[in-house]
């Protein structure tokens, strides 16, 4: 497989219930193949991973899926990938996806999503990688949990710049192209207010 930078997108499973999230799916993919990057994603056939993925492919790009043994077991698993990676468990899926990538793209999603989010922001927070982590807005689907993390900051819980480690847009292209180039200041051990512990 050719050395190259790969972007990892976590998205859903489902499709959800309107065409525009499919859509920009698509558009996720091709901007990845177009743009010389691998993808990185949790190896379904399902959902919107696999529109994406189908994207990516369709577009000439190289796809890894990385995918744990019970699921693909049940048959999600994607079979025509650039390269298919069976782990134990959904811990090495997550480990595995970050260190293969450059950076994070999160598409809408479920709970599933929302916990690969924030547990790769968490990284960030914690000074465990300084890779660029960028939230795909469509339609508005992520307000709520931009006013979450916004209101978390005027309440004292998530400092400024740890709201700024994510890169917000509505922009499949635009945001696919930012991933590929931002280099995030490092965080630091900056969780705790070292004049209160």
């Amino acid at each position: 497989m050719p050395d190259r930078p790969y972007l990892c997108v976590f998205c859903g499973s489902q499709k959800g219930v309107r065409p525009i999230y499919s859509a920009f799916a698509r558009r996720v993919g091709e901007a990845l193949a177009r743009d010389g990057l691998g993808l990185v994603y949790g190896g379904g056939r399902v959902g919107l991973m696999g529109v994406v993925a189908d994207a990516a492919l369709a577009a000439g790009g190289v796809v890894v899926g990385v995918i744990p043994e019970p699921l693909s077991s049940k048959e999600i698993a994607h079979d025509a990938l650039s390269e298919l990676i069976v782990v134990p468990g959904m811990h090495e899926r997550k480990a595995l996806m970050a260190r293969r990538s450059r950076g994070f793209l999160a598409m809408p999603g479920g709970v599933g999503t929302f916990e690969e989010f924030f547990e790769i922001l968490t990284w960030a927070v914690l000074g465990l990688h300084r890779k660029p982590i960028g939230l795909l807005n469509v339609d508005g689907y992520y307000d709520p949990l931009i006013g979450l993390v916004d209101h978390a900051v005027a309440e004292g819980f998530v400092r400024p710049e740890h709201r700024e480690l994510v890169l917000v847009s509505d922009d499949p292209e635009g945001l696919v192209s930012r991933l590929a180039t931002t280099v995030p200041p490092a965080a630091g051990p900056t969780w705790v207010d070292l004049d209160e512990a």
